[in-house]
């Protein structure tokens, strides 16, 4: 089943994309993080004391979870339920938000205060709780400038990026009914003060889960300012969600995991906040629910764990680092993805989980330069699997719904290896090339315009015109 029609606009991405290529903000402050953050985690890697190679091993850990992970996620679920909680699987997106929904009724809950969760953004939690009369509070300080301003996040660590200092005065002036600066102390104690409120009266918290431990029976979250802790442990009950690939075996991999998330989504040793959760307080503990709820989410993700090409995505723990070095997220930013992910994880992950052609843009609009799976923490091959994606495109795929995009172009494709294969006809080509070149519109040795279907080629770009003369032909006549 896929996400919600309403969260997914993957078929604008070239508007989209255009709008954040002409966002001067925009590119500034990406063009900031990526300096900061993108070089950084590279030298982070090399900092580690295994090394680098830390990430390959980081791999594998991940790749025998995703191989066991019917095993996990049973172990899990009964060591949740034995510590006193509660688990769902949710085999759908609109599965996992009816059961919030209905635990939120059996408790009468009013307010829900939220950590940040890409999950419940896959699902389209926060509409559904609104839509229910269930008021529902971000208290990431970036998704709640988002949520402010109803807009989506185009970061996943750091979602109002598109946004300045005066963006975020002007939002808390009109919202908050504070006196407007953009002085950034300021305007977070404003938030912290709003926040609190909403903390001391909230009725239910939920959170994501950056990774659970099968062994320990528990959910882990990371962050750098503490909310989810206020989230997960002042309301009365909680509810975590996770992707059901979000679980390793032991604790022990927790520490090598964490410690890669950390500095490929921040150039940190490790976050400031590291939230363990197992399940409700007990009896005599002050702090924690009165009940703990952890839904597990397919929504796809058993489609993708079938098959052999692309199931390494799943291996993925959602720290941004792809974000942060990729140069085509750089240049159009997150929300030209249309959907909860961005960057190159999202030109992976969103075709899969809402399809394959209707996001077609995503994977061809990279440039496959390999600087993803480089930065990976845990070594996912991005490129291959969207060099996979691209070629059911092509082929089409009755397993995934996809029909051909684009069937002048492949045999156009076939035609051209079948030509370049023999130097008799790759000859006979470029001679007939140079014959049809002079009936273009051309100047000063370049193509101004080409004719359909190639004219996407010239629409902002002049080519270079055939030379009249070939270097091999040039050679046999030194020769």
């Amino acid at each position: 089943m896929k996400p919600h029609s309403d969260n997914v606009f993957t078929d604008q991405y070239r508007q989209a994309a255009r709008k954040g290529i002409q966002n001067p903000v925009l590119q500034s402050a990406l063009a900031a993080l990526q300096a900061r953050i993108g070089k950084g985690a590279a030298a982070a890697y090399q900092a580690l004391p295994e090394g680098p190679e830390l990430r390959h091993h980081a791999h594998d850990i991940r790749m025998k979870s995703i191989a066991h992970l019917d095993v996990l996620l049973e172990t899990l679920a009964d060591r949740v339920r034995k510590n006193g909680g509660n688990v769902f699987f949710a085999n759908r997106a609109e599965d996992a938000v009816n059961y919030c929904l209905k635990v939120a009724r059996r408790h009468d809950v009013k307010r829900v205060v939220k950590g940040k969760s890409m999950v419940t953004e896959e699902i389209g939690l926060n509409d559904a709780l609104e839509a229910a009369g269930i008021e529902t509070v971000e208290t990431d300080l970036g998704e709640y400038i988002i949520q402010l301003a109803h807009e989506k996040p185009s970061h996943i660590i750091a979602p109002a990026i598109h946004k300045t200092r005066r963006d975020i005065g002007e939002l808390f002036s009109r919202k908050l009914g504070i006196p407007y600066t953009d002085d950034p102390p300021t305007l977070t104690q404003a938030a912290r003060k709003a926040l609190r409120e909403k903390f001391m009266s909230a009725d239910m918290g939920t959170s994501g889960c950056n990774l659970a431990c099968a062994e320990t029976g528990h959910i882990a979250t990371l962050s750098n300012e503490g909310n989810i802790r206020m989230s997960t442990t002042l309301p009365r009950v909680h509810m975590s969600f996770m992707g059901m690939e979000r679980v390793t075996g032991r604790l022990a991999d927790h520490d090598m995991l964490f410690r890669l998330l950390s500095r490929g989504a921040a150039v940190q040793t490790m976050a400031t906040y590291v939230n363990y959760v197992g399940g409700p307080r007990y009896s005599g503990q002050v702090d924690g629910p009165d009940e703990f709820h952890l839904v597990i989410l397919d929504n796809g993700r058993s489609k993708i764990l079938a098959d052999p090409e692309l199931r390494e995505i799943l291996g993925c723990i959602r720290c941004a680092a792809c974000l942060n070095v990729c140069p085509v997220y750089a240049k159009i930013g997150g929300h030209a993805y249309g959907f909860a992910y961005s960057g190159p994880i999202g030109t992976v992950i969103t075709p899969l989980l809402t399809g394959i052609n209707p996001a077609r843009d995503l994977c061809l609009g990279e440039t496959l330069c390999g600087a993803c799976k480089e930065i990976c923490p845990v070594d996912i091959d991005l490129p291959r699997m969207i060099l996979t994606l691209r070629a059911k495109l092509a082929d089409g795929d009755p397993g995934w719904d996809v029909t051909p995009v684009n069937k002048l172009e492949k045999g156009g494709m076939v035609a051209w290896s079948k030509m370049i294969q023999s130097r008799k006809r790759f000859d006979q080509s470029l001679k007939l090339a140079r014959l049809g070149q002079k009936l273009l519109p051309g100047k000063g040795g370049m193509i101004r315009r080409l004719p359909p279907p190639f004219n996407g080629w010239t629409t902002e770009r002049d080519l270079k015109q055939i030379a009249d003369e070939s270097f091999n032909e040039w050679w046999r006549k030194k020769g």
